[in-house]
């Protein structure tokens, strides 16, 4: 009995004199574990609140969606599904439009939702007055969000015109089961009875309108047999799915926002992971001389690694415990931290299998990186007994075996998140390369600095502290450089984007559109503006065929970004616009060139390889059209311009087609609304587009974006910190020597203060420095081949950075290293005596 309290006893005890350095290496666990169970938490808690209102969510059993009014042949389907009572159907009309206060002196654009008695058949619509939505939507009046009662200055009671129609606001709407975050569509909402619709005389042909036809089958129905019987009566453009198989936008913003999230959680695990890997060392490190005592009194290598692999399991446990329930708190504060982006329903909750992922991760992360420190417990010799140093041992198989077990595992984590494996594949190789990149550079700039001779005694000795064994200067510079340089691309790539788009937006660019415009009324729109801009003529049309090769649009639309198999814009005009120039051809269109021509801007050469000559097939409002590549065009400048894909010439016969216009002009930012609001008055169905607000709004949304990361890429920054406090831990014995030399040769205090600050100094201007050309080139990458913008590099911005960087690892590292600045020479001798 006695030999297994004694061993208790002795794990208790590494654990108990370990102090600072066991507390260093729980809270680096705790921190590799506490953003992934607080997002993966959190994506639980939204993924349930998404599938328990999945119904209350799409509208209905059986979702049926159109951007022109639905084919005679699914008609009928619907109809004979309701007629045998194995279905009742709604219908729901959505469009943006300008309301009118009564005087007409005020407008705002808004989200029309048109809909039938009965609506919703799912969920509940919750109004400001607490009574039933079916008993307040009549014909004859509206139900509005705050948002426009605020902008107009209205209040319930009062009344506002839509379209042709003057309606009566009777109540506000709080919540609507199927429009549960507050920015996917532009301005507030308003609720119209579906029997005002012609009233309104904003729906005709050409309107730009998202048509739904809502089911909800009977009980007991079979929904995926209806839905296939739906599935064959529709025609292109149609599309029936089923609330299991519907991925609205709601579902597919949180899925890519939830992944980046657990990027930035992977990311962090792994500097965390970086972290353990120090402290634990460091933690070895200061028990090699306990290690190498009972090595010579005959302890075996196995008792030992048994002894410190159960010291590390319980540190281990106990910060992956921490973590986990840090996480779980931390969801309380996603809906504060996250404000307007989440759900209003949402209701955190603890989900057992998220805190049973992020233990078992928890128990992976610190055995894989723990592994090579534990394994080194071998290399301690009985030597060590008389404090002589060893060479830093060289990277063995073992540990390339554990570097590659740990890259299998992140990367299998990010793969296991993406349905589009090349993008995970290309996010891990960044993922790897910045890390890669900072280890490299670290190296490189350490062995630059051990070359140079400086005339300062204190740089000096502060360059040597540098290359302290057991200082673990490299993992701080690999650590912090990684986390900063997310952080400051984060920075880099906001500030440009707020100076190119939100602050100084082009001087010469439109800043309010009008779309929907019908061609009998260019004139007098004309009038109405006081001035005649460029109309640009829209046809809306499919690509169907590429020289007879048929496009698929199911297969289009798997792939990232733009693709072939959506619906196209086509414009007709006869010369380049001011931003276009061609890449391919002698002229807009050729004169030996027979039959229809069509010129082809070159982002469709990106989504299918084209040249002069090659056969375009069109299907134009169900008439098959061909035309022949006459020429490529390409953009001069991105700028807030109209483009369009596809061009025919003027006098072909697009001009017959079915077709709205649009135009763009610039006004100054105080005439938008009078200019919007007289436009609304005279012209209902034509839809204004202030791109002002448009861009505040994108501002909003992108700081509430930053500030998410920014928090949680700090956790990453934290586990930096940890390895720096771990560091100035593992080597307080050499340091507190170092201060007693200096003291002993007749250096003051001041001296020894600016020796480690200055230390600290070199630690922070490199991590800063390092991270600051990693986000530089990241920032611009991003910034020029991704949004399309000029790139800026704020140096005064980027200084300032770099020196809070600085001015934080100081902060941090003298924090840490005030106990043994205090030391006196004795103690010092007589600890290292003892010791």
């Amino acid at each position: 009995m006695g030999r297994p309290m004694l061993h208790r006893r002795f794990i208790f005890r590494q654990i108990t004199r370990s102090g600072k350095q066991a507390l260093v290496l729980v809270l680096c666990v705790m921190l590799s574990i506490v953003s992934l169970v607080s997002i993966s938490g959190l994506g639980d808690s939204i993924r349930q609140n998404l599938l328990k209102d999945a119904r209350a969510l799409h509208g209905g059993d059986i979702i049926l969606h159109s951007r022109s009014p639905f084919s005679a042949p699914l008609e009928a389907a619907v109809s004979k599904l309701t007629a045998r009572g194995e279905a009742k159907s709604l219908r729901v009309l959505e469009f943006n439009s300008v309301v009118l206060n009564e005087k007409k002196d005020a407008s705002l654009l808004s989200n029309l939702k048109l809909v039938e008695s009965g609506y919703p058949l799912y969920g509940k619509v919750t109004l400001a007055s607490g009574r039933s939505f079916p008993a307040v939507l009549a014909p004859g009046g509206a139900i509005v969000g705050q948002v426009l009662l605020d902008r107009l200055h209205l209040s319930v009671g009062d009344r506002i015109c839509v379209g042709k129609a003057t309606l009566v606001i009777r109540d506000v709407v709080v919540n609507e089961p199927d429009r549960p975050v507050s920015f996917f569509s532009f301005g507030p909402r308003v609720f119209i009875h579906m029997d005002d619709a012609n009233r309104l005389g904003l729906i005709s042909r050409g309107s730009r309108i998202e048509y739904s036809l809502l089911l909800k089958t009977a009980q007991g129905a079979n929904i995926e047999k209806i839905a296939e019987t739906l599935r064959a009566s529709a025609e292109k453009g149609e599309r029936v799915e089923t609330y299991r198989s519907a991925r609205s936008r709601i579902k597919r913003f949180f899925d890519n926002f939830l992944f980046f999230l657990s990027l930035i959680a992977i990311f962090t695990l792994i500097l965390s992971g970086i972290g353990i890997q120090s402290s634990l060392t460091a933690l070895i490190r200061e028990k090699r001389r306990s290690i190498a005592v009972m090595r010579a009194v005959g302890a075996t290598g196995g008792f030992i690694s048994g002894h410190f692999v159960a010291v590390v399991a319980l540190l281990g446990l106990f910060g992956t415990i921490l973590g986990t329930l840090f996480g779980y708190w931390l969801q309380y504060l996603m809906p504060a931290l996250f404000g307007g982006l989440l759900p209003g329903t949402l209701r955190p909750g603890l989900s057992w299998l998220s805190a049973t992922q992020g233990i078992v991760l928890g128990v992976l992360v610190v055995s894989l990186f723990a592994f090579v420190p534990l394994y080194r417990l071998r290399e301690v010799k009985p030597v060590a007994v008389f404090r002589k140093e060893t060479a830093a041992s060289r990277k063995g198989v073992v540990a390339y075996i554990s570097m590659a077990a740990l890259t299998l595992l992140f990367a299998g984590m990010i793969l296991w998140q993406l349905e589009d494996k090349r993008i995970g594949a290309w996010l891990l190789l960044g993922l790897a390369g910045l890390i890669v990149l900072s280890g490299l550079a670290s190296q490189a700039v350490l062995s630059l600095l051990g070359k140079i001779s400086f005339k300062s005694l204190a740089l000096r000795q502060a360059l040597r502290g540098l290359h302290r064994p057991g200082n673990a200067t490299r993992a701080i510079l690999i650590t912090l450089s990684a986390s900063f340089s997310v952080l400051f691309c984060i920075y880099l790539v906001e500030k440009n984007l707020n100076a190119t788009f939100v602050r100084s937006y082009p001087a010469n660019a439109p800043n309010l559109f009008f779309i929907d415009i019908q061609p009998d009324q260019i004139q007098q729109f004309s009038d109405t503006l006081g001035f005649a801009p460029r109309y640009y003529p829209v046809v809306r049309a499919r690509l169907t065929a590429i020289n007879d090769e048929k496009i698929d649009p199911e297969a289009q639309r798997t792939r990232r970004g733009d693709n072939l198999g959506r619906t196209f814009n086509l414009t007709y005009r006869d010369d380049l616009l001011d931003d276009e120039a061609l890449l391919a051809g002698t002229a807009l269109f050729g004169k030996n060139i027979q039959g229809l021509q069509v010129s082809v801007l070159d982002t469709v050469t990106e989504m299918h390889p084209l040249s002069i000559g090659d056969r375009l097939q069109f299907n134009i409002q169900g008439v098959p059209v061909e035309a022949t590549v006459s020429s490529i065009r390409t953009r001069t400048r991105e700028s807030i311009e109209p483009f369009f894909y596809f061009v025919f010439p003027g006098d072909s016969l697009l001009k017959d087609a079915p077709q709205t216009i649009f135009t763009a002009i610039r006004l100054p930012r105080a005439d938008i609304g009078k200019m919007q609001s007289r436009i609304a008055a005279k012209f209902p169905n034509v839809t204004p587009i202030d791109v002002t607000q448009i861009i505040a709004d994108f501002a909003t949304i992108l700081e509430k974006l930053t500030l998410v990361i920014r928090f949680f890429t700090a956790l990453g920054i934290a586990a930096g910190l940890l390895i720096i406090i771990s560091s100035i831990l593992a080597t307080r014995l050499a340091r507190a020597a170092e201060t007693v030399y200096y003291k002993i040769l007749g250096a003051r205090g001041r001296f020894v203060s600016a020796v480690f600050t200055l230390e600290n100094l070199l630690i922070g201007l490199l991590s800063g420095l390092l991270g600051l050309l990693f986000s530089q080139v990241g920032a611009m990458i991003i910034s020029v081949r991704i949004f399309k913008i000029d790139y800026r590099f704020y140096p005064a911005q980027s200084l300032l950075m770099v020196a809070a960087t600085m001015l934080m690892v100081v902060i941090v590292g003298m924090s840490a290293s005030v106990s043994i600045l205090r030391q006196r020479p004795m103690a010092v001798l007589r600890e290292q005596t003892e010791e």
